[in-house]
């Protein structure tokens, strides 16, 4: 194993160092600082009886801290009016809303854990989570939600209450649980407070930072998720250190729609409330596009696959419009990577961003003609995309820093908190992750797996002792099951996942990630791809297209009025992805190139379980759907 490389960010470690014991006390900390500042916006329906309101339409409303703090006491003090104890698992199932910071904080000021269940989650793993974490409470989004565990009900001796976020007209089947909506919570909580009214103080001012905060499931791969132990320490070191790094800013206003069951959106609530900033919080992945120009957010967390789906967005409607637009946006599109290439070299070789007068004169034309307008469609003001979960294709990073939307990479798991290292706006290093956050170190083992420590670390898998020894060393060394490198002054690389890493029957090693990434770059119509050939003698492909980009594509060529499977199965769709493929192999070793690929019926989606709510594939899963045409690119070829 190499030497451990400590890499805290000299001079910020101190913030970090003196932290308190946990994020209710960094909240109550906020809260008294700034009590009439903006905290939360979210959306809400418009009153209905204003005079120009139409039916479904709504408007962003806000809560300062100090209304925050009085909804966030009310639920806490609710809870302990239930019976709710120290380190008694309360749940979330529910989508990204304002109501889901509200009860994981009320949790967490109450002195209990969180258990986090992504609301897509279907009702048999709803129940092994509630059931493994031994839950006593479950916060519900509405009466779905509430669905799941009564049909499970009799798997779930532990749970006693449902809190619904949404109630119902009607009242639903309860099955047995107490069923109250959380407004009835809030009044419990206002009436425990008047008989108590430092309850909330007295029991954050108990808690421990080695206390259990909450458990966070693994998207589960393959077999059953694994419930991950984040004690109160994390999330405060996480909140510290994401302030101490500059990622986020007292000044900032954070667009969050990521799912905050991900342990990347949670760890972000951690470094709003240390630094204060405004958050808007809507998780409707359809009304990203809308809200981006409303909001005008600083700050923004996402999955690649969302810049993925911009980048093909923009391609293809310059592509519709044809001629002359598609031109320039192509030639914009090349200046903008070569502008943030050469600017990041230069950085790195003599600490200045400067580019040749020619190039430089080519990107402010660019700026005037299509990158001021991509700009515009962020709202404007985006000085940071930060961008984790999987992995970014460079060719997508350089582009947005080129164009003027600097995507942060960073990197982490549920293990670790999620924030372990990231790119800094200041300093992003496209290819990288970044640098850790200060008070994390980093070590690359022999193998090349990537090895992390430091406060954020995990203090085990719930109940699983043995699998916690697999990847948690006594000194807290964590083994991340990545492969990468780092460079000399501290910038992390992930070259690929050390167990999706496959060897040819010819012996070779390729890493699929790398290959999906540079398929991603060059082909524009690509929504997911997944490189096969584990003990085959060459490689292949499984290509998901992305729909909104491909149809218009094929309204143009004679396939106008098709469905989507009939247009991938058209030939000449075939044909079109195939010159892709045929760019991507002039850019691989012999042995990586795809040889063969075959294009789905459908895009790979979380309902079908072959993706997790991050974003990310479930190889096994989409391997086994598609075996027969796995089967088939395989058909007749010398497998020895």
């Amino acid at each position: 194993m190499s030497s451990a490389q400590s890499l805290i960010d000299s001079g910020r470690d101190d913030i970090v160092a003196g932290r308190p014991a946990s994020v209710a006390h960094l909240f109550l900390e906020r809260v008294a600082a700034t009590p009439a500042g903006e905290a939360y916006r979210y959306p809400a329906p418009v009153d209905e009886q204003a005079a120009d309101s139409a039916p479904g339409a709504e408007q962003w409303r806000s809560l300062t801290w100090a209304q925050t703090a009085a909804r966030v006491k009310a639920v806490a003090a609710g809870l302990m009016s239930l019976g709710i104890q120290p380190e008694d698992r309360v749940a979330l199932a529910s989508s990204t809303r304002l109501e889901w910071v509200v009860a994981d904080l009320g949790n967490m000021c109450a002195g209990a854990a969180t258990t986090t269940v992504y609301p897509s989650t279907n009702a048999d793993e709803t129940a092994f989570i509630l059931s493994n974490s031994g839950s006593r409470a479950l916060f519900a989004e509405n009466a779905g939600q509430l669905a799941k565990v009564v049909e499970q009900a009799g798997k779930l001796p532990e749970l006693r209450t449902v809190i619904l976020f949404d109630v119902p007209a009607t009242a639903p089947e309860s099955g047995g649980f107490n069923v109250l909506g959380l407004a009835e919570l809030e009044q419990l909580g206002a009436e425990y407070l008047e008989q108590h009214p430092d309850a909330v103080e007295k029991a954050v001012a108990a808690l421990d930072k080695e206390q259990l905060a909450t458990l966070i499931y693994t998207s589960g791969t393959t077999g059953r998720p694994k419930g991950v132990r984040l004690v109160h320490d994390c999330w405060a070191y996480e909140g510290r250190a994401q302030e101490a790094s500059g990622l986020l800013a007292a000044d900032d206003v954070q667009y969050m729609w990521l799912p905050l069951s991900h342990v990347f959106g949670k760890t972000l609530i951690s470094g709003q409330i240390a630094t204060g900033h405004v958050m808007a919080l809507d998780g409707r992945v359809d009304r990203i596009i809308h809200n981006l120009p409303v909001i005008r957010p600083t700050v923004m967390a996402s999955a690649p696959r969302i810049f993925e789906k911009v980048y093909n967005g923009i391609a293809g409607k310059a592509r519709a419009e044809g001629g002359a637009k598609y031109k320039i946006f192509l030639w914009a599109a090349k200046v903008a990577r070569d502008h943030a290439r050469t600017a990041q070299a230069n950085r790195i070789a003599t600490g200045r961003d400067s580019v040749p007068f020619a190039l430089g004169l080519q990107h402010a034309l660019a700026d005037k003609l299509v990158y001021s307008k991509i700009r515009a469609a962020f709202g404007g003001r985006m000085r940071g995309a930060v961008s984790g979960s999987a992995a970014l294709a460079p060719e997508i990073g350089y582009f947005f820093i080129g164009a003027g939307v600097p995507i942060l990479e960073g990197y982490g798991l549920s293990e670790t908190s999620a924030g372990s290292t990231v790119n800094r706006a200041e300093d992003v290093r496209i290819g990288t992750v970044g640098r850790p956050l200060p008070g994390t170190e980093v070590r690359i083992a022999e193998d090349g797996e990537i090895l992390l420590r430091g406060p954020g670390i995990m203090r085990g898998y719930h109940d699983l002792p043995e699998k916690t020894a697999e990847v948690l060393e006594a000194d807290g060394w964590f083994h991340t099951e990545d492969i990468g490198e780092l460079s000399p002054d501290g910038f992390l690389r992930i070259t690929d996942r050390k167990k999706d890493m496959f060897k040819t029957s010819g012996g070779k090693y390729v890493a699929p990630s790398e290959v999906e990434g540079k398929f991603k770059a060059v082909c524009p119509f690509v929504s997911n791809v997944l490189v096969i050939g584990n003990g085959r003698n060459y490689c292949t492909a499984l290509i998901g297209l992305d729909e909104p980009v491909i149809m218009p594509w094929a309204a143009e060529h004679g396939l106008a009025g098709k469905s989507y499977a009939e247009v991938v199965a058209d030939p000449q769709v075939h044909k079109l992805i195939e010159g892709f493929v045929q760019r991507l192999n002039a850019d691989l070793q012999r042995w990586q190139t795809i040889k063969k690929f075959h294009l789905l019926p459908r895009d790979l989606d979380v309902e079908h379980g072959e993706l997790t709510p991050s974003l990310k594939i479930k190889r096994p899963v989409v391997e086994k759907t598609y075996a027969d045409a796995v089967a088939g690119m395989y058909a007749g070829a010398n497998e020895a």
